[in-house]
């Protein structure tokens, strides 16, 4: 079966690969590529949600580096203004990389234990509960602001914790709402 494009589908609903097909030698069907994706367990495919090990790198690794580049950011733009007429241009490169490599590290640092809070109880919301909505994020949220904050006293933790609560259940609610009005 050849066409003009270098993945076509045949009877059997599977995706024929044909990468020599500019070439115009005699192989037609070199590989068979699967149209739905391969789990190594069946388990696997029956999941509806990701595991907690998922969830602890998913959030833990995006906090850590969104902290990370905000924070690097951040940091370079105060390294700039605070560089002094008088320096060389290597001290103020120096000064410029120092501040972006600290406050990166620092925002980094806070970002991804805030992530890895985060996973683990809402992990554990969804074991407890059984279901996974947006009342585990949002009491994840809670959670993780609190113990956060926990050690500037009960009213800056519970502060904290309505803030991580709202902000949870905001986020979790517009990613649901962009699925419905604007499909990918």
């Amino acid at each position: 079966m050849a066409d003009s494009s270098s993945n076509s589908k045949d009877k059997n609903n599977t995706r024929l690969y044909h990468p020599y097909k500019d070439l115009n030698v005699p192989i037609q069907k070199l590989y068979n590529l699967p149209t739905a994706p391969e789990h190594l367990f069946s388990e696997e495919a029956a999941r509806t949600h990701r595991s907690w090990g998922d969830n602890l790198q998913y959030y833990t690794g995006t906090a850590y580096l969104s902290g990370a580049i905000i924070g690097a950011t951040r940091g370079t733009v105060q390294g700039l203004r605070e560089a002094e007429s008088g320096d060389s241009l290597k001290i103020r490169l120096n000064r410029v990389l120092n501040s972006g490599g600290h406050a990166g590290r620092k925002l980094g640092n806070s970002l991804g234990v805030l992530g890895l809070i985060f996973a683990g109880l809402e992990s554990g919301m969804i074991h407890a509960r059984g279901t996974d909505d947006l009342v585990n994020s949002a009491v994840a949220g809670l959670g993780t602001g609190a113990l956060y904050r926990a050690a500037a006293g009960p009213r800056s933790a519970a502060i904290a914790g309505a803030i991580g609560g709202i902000a949870a259940a905001a986020a979790v609610g517009g990613k649901q709402a962009l699925k419905r009005y604007i499909p990918i």
